[in-house]
């Protein structure tokens, strides 16, 4: 018997019909809820015969662990999780030069959700996190991507100082954010094969991490606030990339 977990969230369960209903098991819906988003959802759900069950919201609440599920939740079968392995095939199907996003131990996943949803809009081919010290593809992250974690691919790498290694031996140029960085984001030229680097909340990159970098960078702060939110930071990243390379 296949793995199963659950997902909640309007976007998320929205995006898995939508993408990969073949692995919408269930769907539990708030009873009584009527209204447009919700039936269009469980609309989705008929059409491909996927059973729903109606439930009090404190079961719905318990499910979710006391997170907000909108009123919405689905049990999936579980996917493999990708590696090291699986980012090889990735880049060799592009046919324009890849746009990796490198995240070094972000822990919240709530930071993580906004990340992929962020790196999504952005066309990012894929997000590499270090299997360790990072948090991973869980509901909440899921349901904070807003659907994004069921089309980007997110590899989960051993060793990430040589996953770095390897891609900048396929000529990926890897850019580095540092606060204490001489060079501003906006100095760079970005539209070449490259992946962006951004380190934990708070913390930065980790020193291995910084040192396999190609070249730092830094957001340039006017204000008197030293730093930015990661989540932030790499939104503003990802589009100056989105920005030269159209």
């Amino acid at each position: 018997m296949s793995k199963s977990e659950i997902i909640y969230g309007m976007h998320a369960v929205d995006a898995l019909l939508e993408k990969q209903p073949e692995r919408v098991i269930e769907i539990y819906a708030l009873k009584g809820r009527d209204d447009e988003r919700l039936n269009d959802v469980l609309n989705k759900a008929k059409e491909w015969g996927v059973s729903v069950q109606f439930m009090q919201r404190k079961a719905l609440d318990e499910k979710s662990d006391g997170e907000q599920h909108q009123g919405i939740m689905a049990r999936v079968k579980t996917l493999k999780v990708l590696t090291d392995n699986d980012l090889e095939p990735i880049l060799a199907a592009l046919d324009v030069p890849p746009f990796l996003l490198i995240l070094d131990g972000v822990t919240d996943p709530h930071n993580l959700g906004a990340c992929l949803r962020s790196a999504e809009a952005a066309g990012v081919h894929a997000v590499i996190i270090p299997k360790d010290n990072s948090a991973s593809l869980t509901p909440v992250v899921r349901k904070v991507a807003c659907g994004a974690a069921e089309s980007i691919p997110l590899i989960h790498v051993t060793n990430l100082a040589r996953a770095m290694r390897n891609l900048q031996d396929k000529g990926i140029w890897i850019y580095g954010t540092a606060g204490e960085a001489e060079q501003s984001l906006y100095d760079c030229k970005l539209e070449s094969g490259m992946a962006l680097a951004m380190g934990a909340e708070g913390k930065g990159l980790r020193r291995l991490t910084r040192e396999h970098c190609d070249e730092l960078i830094k957001l340039p702060m006017a204000g008197a606030v030293s730093s930015l939110n990661v989540s932030v930071a790499t939104g503003i990243c990802l589009f100056e990339v989105v920005r030269q390379r159209r």
